[in-house]
């Protein structure tokens, strides 16, 4: 009897709290959504697009969660992910009358990016929401800085094409990619989650290294690849397969000669093009042959997080190589082109390479870098460290009427820096040159470090608010492990390389 009266009075009282809680509730539930959605207000100021910010984290959060910059993360995420799978239908839809191509390739680039940003932000939200530290942040900074670069790729493309889809298929890019670039704020903040900035070890890891390489065998044998059957090989991987024992880059030698003269965009004219993840090549040369006249005509392409090249030879004119996105190593490469033969927006390093200018068509300068950041939380930039910045004997010998530089800034926020590196007295005094007027050379971050030679003087270097002679402090964000955690990562693939400055 008296356990029955207990219940009775525990299930009475229960009532009885209930009733009083949904009577205080509305003016709760009111007050909390308030200073909630204010919450979201101020937090959302400072992303690159408020609005969208705002509007997704309000009808998405529950008022019920404690608004966190780690929620607030993931929420943009989500929305980035939602919003790009929308697009995802549209880029599969264009083609044919919809979608009138003026370049070769530009619908098969945005089908092919996009796909790629889908899974950068799969695996950025895998990143955050697992104890993130301060390297899974970087990862996810990585990622979401390729699917920003992937945007401005496929916009390249459409900006010269035509037909009924067109306008539609650019506003949902500028939807989709807001809430890519606030994702890509949001962590960039200094109270951004990290878990306490711990650097973590990638012991056991097993990266899925793809290694292309030379292998020996009698140099008078040529071997031909071609996709449509005519040759010995269909693929490159099989004819490198059937040479074993690497011998040298000037064994293998790739070549291709798509350009954008002949029609094509910039990013499908690369002779050897690498998308995905852990590529790795040894002692092989790649080769677009079109020749100045063609324009921008790309030797390698590479948008595939943790590659590295070693003792490769990349020979071109204007755009020989594009490092796209994602993390990239180079170590004792040889470099040939004429303008801007170094461009991308990848955070690429170069060691111990030689850099070396040809000769222009008649009229042109030669520059060597075009770096594309565009934002300026992408952790994005070139690095030349330890190399050696020549010119070859017929651009030596008109060097006093060809102007010669070390870069000029694609976009806004371009970043390239060098570090002791040989300069050559080829290159002009003031170093750097703009691409178009003013564009980027206050936002710009262009620096030199301890280089030498008759071209490394900077007394008369360029005056721009965004060129700067670095101290030590400075060049050490550009080294391998903290521009590109390369101390985790290149130890894996056998391939020498120094760490700091």
């Amino acid at each position: 009897m008296a356990s029955n009266i207990l219940k009775f009075l525990i299930i009475l009282s229960s009532i009885f709290l209930s009733a009083a809680n949904s009577l205080q509730t509305p003016a709760i539930s009111t007050a909390f959504s308030k200073s909630h959605l204010s919450s979201i207000k101020s937090f959302c100021k400072s992303t690159p697009f408020p609005d969208s910010c705002f509007h997704s984290l309000k009808l998405s959060l529950s008022i019920t969660i404690s608004p966190t910059t780690l929620a607030f993360v993931l929420q943009t995420l989500k929305s980035a992910i939602s919003e790009s799978l929308k697009l995802s239908v549209l880029i599969s839809d264009a083609g044919n009358s919809n979608l009138i191509e003026k370049q070769k390739g530009t619908v098969q680039d945005c089908k092919e990016l996009h796909q790629i940003t889908l899974s950068s932000l799969k695996k950025s939200i895998s990143r955050v929401v697992s104890s993130p530290d301060s390297r899974k942040l970087a990862d996810a900074r990585t990622f979401l800085s390729a699917a920003l670069t992937n945007r401005i790729t496929c916009l390249e493309g459409l900006n010269s094409a035509a037909g009924s889809l067109k306008p539609t298929l650019i506003s949902s890019l500028s939807s989709a990619y807001e809430h890519v670039s606030n994702s890509l704020s949001m962590l960039s903040k200094p109270n951004s989650p990290s878990g306490g900035g711990a650097r973590r070890r990638l012991l056991g890891y097993d990266p899925p290294w793809r290694i292309l390489e030379d292998n020996e065998y009698d140099p008078r044998d040529v071997v031909t690849v071609a996709a449509d059957g005519s040759g010995n090989f269909t693929a490159i991987s099989d004819a490198v397969n059937f040479a074993p024992n690497n011998n040298g880059s000037d064994v293998t030698w790739i070549t291709g000669n798509r350009s954008v003269a002949d029609g094509w965009t910039t990013f499908r004219s690369a002779t050897v093009a690498v998308s995905g993840q852990g590529f790795l090549a040894r002692g092989i040369s790649f080769e677009n042959t079109a020749g100045p006249e063609k324009h921008q005509a790309v030797a390698l392409r590479i948008n595939a997080d943790f590659s590295a090249l070693y003792k490769c030879v990349i020979l071109g004119f204007q755009d020989s190589l594009y490092v796209h996105s994602f993390r990239q190593f180079f170590r004792e490469c040889d470099i040939f082109g004429t303008i801007d033969y170094i461009f991308g927006n990848a955070a690429a390093i170069f060691q111990g390479c030689s850099i070396i200018s040809r000769k222009p068509l008649p009229g042109q300068y030669t520059v060597i870098t075009a770096q594309s950041r565009d934002n300026p939380d992408e952790n994005t930039g070139i690095s030349l460290q330890n190399c050696s910045i020549l010119a070859t004997d017929d651009l030596y010998a008109n060097s006093d009427v060809v102007r010669s530089y070390l870069g000029r800034p694609w976009r806004n926020y371009s970043r390239t820096v060098v570090l002791e590196s040989y300069i050559d007295k080829f290159i002009e005094p003031d170093g750097w040159t703009q691409w178009d007027g003013d564009q980027g050379l206050d936002t710009l971050y262009y620096g030199e470090y301890e280089n030498f030679g008759p071209g490394s003087d900077t007394s008369e270097r360029v005056s721009w608010g965004g060129y700067r002679v670095m101290d030590y402090n400075d060049a050490s964000n550009f080294t391998v492990s903290e521009f590109i955690a390369g101390d985790e990562w290149l130890t894996y693939t056998s391939f020498p390389f120094d760490d700091g400055v």
